[in-house]
């Protein structure tokens, strides 16, 4: 029997599987529909595709340093008690090695692991573990030396919050303490030079607009507003925060002193950014049983 597009395209919609696997699943069933979706299911690729519509806020951030370069990676998952499974465990840090070799996630996704793609791998995960799964980002840093630190750590190196932190020079000590400073402080970028202008631009205006409420003139306004900005610096970029370590002196100025130079940080956190959606006891009951 002959499969149309249009049979194709049906089985999609009702399983959710990719295009090509619902065209073999109809070639081997001869056309037969329902003999497709079970040769889907049987596959463990309908049962994935159908998970795949869940919000996936929870899972690891694993980090990995080889020859200078380090990497973190977001791995989602529907719950934290995936994220506390072996398996789930171990196949992220399996995909955090492969990161070592990539540029970004895109090609961290086409990327051989143990003969098959990152993605598949994940989907195959999927179909086992019965959760939705998704390699959501990865972020890369290089330097002198590369410094990680996990937060709220699941396992060795993978957890709730990853850092990395470059330098230049070596100072792993000190490092590791940038990336606890890091990881706590959330700063937005490493200087004012690397903030985005249109930001900075926002925060000026909201700056001008709450001078202009007290009513003085212009002129003691925009003087007001080189120190605001000044401040807001210091909160928010890495080198002009009060290093929490020792308050009395910045970041710069303690890297100074440990004989390095901060170079650049990555920070990820999982879920961040990601709606979650939230359901009462009665509503998944009532799914559930649907």
């Amino acid at each position: 029997m002959a499969i149309t597009a249009a049979m194709v395209k049906e089985l999609r919609d009702s399983t959710g599987a990719g295009m090509m696997d619902a065209k073999k699943a109809l070639t081997e069933s001869e056309g037969d529909m329902d003999a497709a979706v079970d040769w889907l299911r049987t596959k463990g690729l309908a049962k994935a595709a159908k998970k795949s519509g869940r919000t996936a806020a929870e899972g690891l951030v694993a980090v990995a340093v080889k020859d200078g370069k380090g990497v973190a990676v977001e791995v989602n998952s529907e719950t934290d008690f995936v994220a506390k499974n072996a398996d789930f465990q171990k196949m992220v840090s399996g995909i955090a090695d492969v990161a070592l070799g990539v540029s970004d996630v895109d090609a961290l996704k086409a990327a051989d692991m143990g003969g098959k793609t990152v993605e598949q791998t994940v989907t195959d995960a999927v179909a086992v573990i019965g959760e939705n799964m998704s390699v959501r980002r990865m972020a890369s840093l290089e330097g002198d030396s590369v410094v990680t630190y996990v937060h709220n750590a699941a396992t060795d190196g993978m957890g709730a919050i990853g850092v990395l932190v470059a330098l230049k020079g070596d100072n792993a000590a000190f490092g590791r303490q940038v990336a606890m400073h890091v990881a706590a402080a959330n700063p937005a970028s490493l200087s004012e030079a690397d903030l985005d202008p249109a930001v900075v631009e926002k925060e000026k205006q909201v700056q001008m607009e709450i001078a202009r409420e007290s009513g003085k003139p212009e002129a003691v306004i925009e003087k007001m507003i080189v120190g605001r900005m000044k401040k807001y610096m210091a909160e928010v970029t890495l080198l002009n925060q009060q290093f929490v370590v020792n308050p009395d002196l910045t970041v710069a100025k303690a890297a100074e002193e440990a004989g390095v130079e901060v170079a650049g940080f990555v920070r990820l956190a999982v879920g961040e950014g990601i709606e979650k959606v939230e359901e009462d006891f009665a509503a998944e009951v009532a799914k559930l049983n649907g």
